[in-house]
């Protein structure tokens, strides 16, 4: 292999590497926040009002959060892993809570 090949492959690997960390860190921290923010208003014991207005300030600290970690993870495979799992886990917490009271 040449240098100049090595390098292409490098730079095309680096951009799927940072390609696949923002769609973790924007599309799927917004789908962990909002999910959060469900889950929190449908479990909270307090009034509806009270539980919808906590959980959507507790879900704008769990959105950067979840960004964040999508740029430390080991790589970018762990990183829409970790996020999709954390989406699994509220989504299912959710569906377990049932309707809304």
């Amino acid at each position: 292999m040449t240098a100049g090949l090595k390098r292409r492959q490098a730079g095309w690997r680096y951009r799927a590497n940072v390609a696949l960390r923002v769609l973790a860190g924007t599309v799927g921290a917004y789908l962990v926040a909002a999910l959060m923010a469900a889950m929190l208003a449908r479990t909270l014991p307090m009034s509806r009002v009270e539980a919808v207005t906590n959980a959507t300030m507790i879900a704008y600290l769990v959105a950067p959060a979840t960004t964040i970690w999508a740029f430390l993870a080991r790589g970018p495979w762990r990183a829409l892993a970790g996020v999709a799992l954390a989406a699994g886990v509220l989504a299912l917490i959710i569906w377990l809570a049932g309707p809304p009271a």
